[in-house]
């Protein structure tokens, strides 16, 4: 049996999976920090007919050798954390992170999450949270006579109620910081989780330690580049029609010998 009829399906199975990336990609192009993935390949294992080095004649070495590979694997997929463009909204509870860090979320069992997703809101009992409800994590609480909510670029959070007076400051906003952010588990809704792989966070006030500094009044837009991605888009549609070409001629070349018996 002719080796490319498997060789080519696994070239096209893993353009498959660049294909579903890739839709992935696109269809967050307008969630709120939002980081794009790319997919990473590896050759499979190769049949070695004749290695490198050996000896052709007496005190004579090949210089090359004769393997013939079996195709392509995916090896993973990769979050590329670069930083996505800040769109000011004017919302004085819309945060962006300019630079590295993740806001802290806590779920309604007490586990932690994590999130570049500074769209908050106040729920009824004046606390920062999620769209979906969840709590900012240490919490902040506004209270409900506010009439100003100041966020500095290093955290801090300060109102100014209807009595009037000075600021108040009513609590700190911490930034965790990841030594591999890439190893992150994303979970939908704009959250990751902590693993091995990540490493342990580091807790710091916004501009310490490596974090970025906070803007309020921002968002920041997904990293998506809807220009690469169509052409990605288009090179994995190429190269799937290409192997698809190899199984054809591969099949072809079997047509023909069967035909020597004719």
């Amino acid at each position: 049996m002719i080796k490319a009829f498997f060789t080519s399906a696994t070239g096209m199975n893993a353009m498959q999976t660049v294909i579903d990336n890739t839709a992935n990609n696109l269809a967050n192009v307008n969630t709120t920090g939002f980081k794009r993935s790319q997919v990473d390949f590896q050759d499979l294992i190769y049949v070695t007919h004749r290695q490198p080095g050996t000896e052709g004649a007496q005190g004579f070495e090949l210089p090359t050798g004769m393997q013939i590979g079996s195709g392509v694997r995916i090896a993973g997929t990769t979050k590329i954390f670069s930083a996505g463009t800040l769109d000011h909204t004017e919302n004085p509870l819309d945060i962006a992170i300019e630079g590295e860090g993740f806001f802290q979320i806590t779920l309604p069992n007490g586990q932690i999450r994590y999130t570049r997703d500074g769209a908050f809101r106040l729920n009824a009992a004046g606390n920062l949270v999620t769209s979906d409800g969840f709590l900012l994590e240490p919490p902040i609480v506004i209270p409900q006579d506010a009439v100003n909510i100041s966020i500095g670029s290093d955290g801090t959070v300060s109102v100014v109620t209807s009595a009037g007076g000075s600021p108040t400051v009513v609590g700190t906003i911490q930034i965790a910081r990841f030594p591999n952010p890439a190893g992150l588990l994303s979970e939908g809704r704009n959250l990751f989780s902590e693993t091995a792989a990540s490493g342990t966070p580091t807790l710091s006030m916004p501009g310490q330690n490596g974090t970025g500094l906070l803007r309020q009044g921002f968002l920041e837009r997904s990293n998506v580049e809807v220009v690469r991605e169509l052409v990605n888009l288009i090179l994995a549609q190429r190269a799937y029609e290409f192997n698809t070409k190899a199984i054809k001629v591969a099949d072809e070349m079997l047509a023909s010998t069967n035909s020597l018996s004719r």
